[in-house]
């Protein structure tokens, strides 16, 4: 298994001849912006889906998705996977056990993963499995600690590199149970951060339950499933949750903690 290195460079963004308008006045400048690409991920030698995601991470990206939507149950059913980068994008490999792959074939639908969607491409209502997953341990979500979710809410800034520099990019980071910031992982889209954490949480056989997720965006319904199908006991956004983000968390014993800041927070599943 080939695993790029984990860059905390200039990668993911691009410099662009601007004009900049202020005050009145205006002159020739530079900015610098996130890049968004499409990003292929083939499973066994077939194509299940296109991303739109900053090309950074791609290799936990794509574990992590695999993970995240169900595709495979555990680490050990991937064998493989290489990235490169084509005319146009990205394509990420991956070589699965074969049972998951026939059960990927018989559910297989064509997405288009957009940056801001985890449901694009679905063709019908039908389609739409809502259904949380819950998650393993003790019934009912855990609390969220105020000690621990202030010290991420202080601590997360300094992880967003990309942020800072484009003003454009999500942050997922892992935190441990004291709150502190262990590894973060940015892209346009908030899922895509979030699947990078997933993945790198698989490939170096963290245990989901030592910690707790928190997240730049808002709380939707997609980061809440993917918490609860991987083992994550506890998301944090700094924005609103949404109502199914809420329902997802709740059915499945996801604590979701929101609004969180070094101050305060709401708690909606304790």
């Amino acid at each position: 298994m080939s695993m790029q290195d984990h860059d905390r460079t200039e990668q993911g963004m691009t410099s662009l001849a601007v004009t900049r308008h202020l005050d009145g006045s205006s002159r020739p400048d530079w900015d610098r912006v996130a890049e968004e690409t499409p990003v292929a991920l083939v499973f066994n030698g077939i194509s299940h889906a296109v991303m739109m995601a900053t090309p950074l991470d791609l290799e936990w990206l794509a574990v992590g998705f695999a993970l995240s939507e169900g595709i495979v149950a555990r680490r050990a059913e991937i064998f493989d996977i290489e990235s490169d980068f084509v005319c146009g994008g990205a394509e990420v490999r991956l070589e699965i056990a074969q049972p998951a792959f026939l059960a990927l074939k018989d559910r297989r639908r064509s997405l288009a993963g957009r940056t801001g969607c985890g449901v694009c491409g679905i063709e019908s209502l039908a389609m739409l499995d809502l259904s949380p997953e819950p998650i393993a341990g003790p019934a009912g979500p855990v609390s969220a600690d105020p000690a621990a979710i202030a010290r991420a809410a202080a601590e997360l800034p300094a992880h967003q590199r990309l942020m800072q520099a484009t003003g454009c990019a999500h942050a997922a980071a892992w935190c441990g149970r004291d709150g502190g910031v262990r590894m973060a992982f940015e892209d346009v889209g908030r899922h895509n951060a979030l699947d990078k954490l997933i993945g790198w949480l698989a490939l170096e056989g963290m245990d989901p339950a030592d910690g707790f997720v928190f997240m730049s965006s808002r709380a939707s319904y997609e980061l809440a499933r993917k918490c609860a199908r991987t083992g994550i006991p506890l998301l944090a956004t700094i924005s609103a949750p949404t109502s199914l983000a809420v329902d997802i968390a709740r059915r499945a014993g996801v604590a979701l903690a929101s609004f969180c800041r070094r101050t305060g927070f709401v708690e909606y599943t304790a």
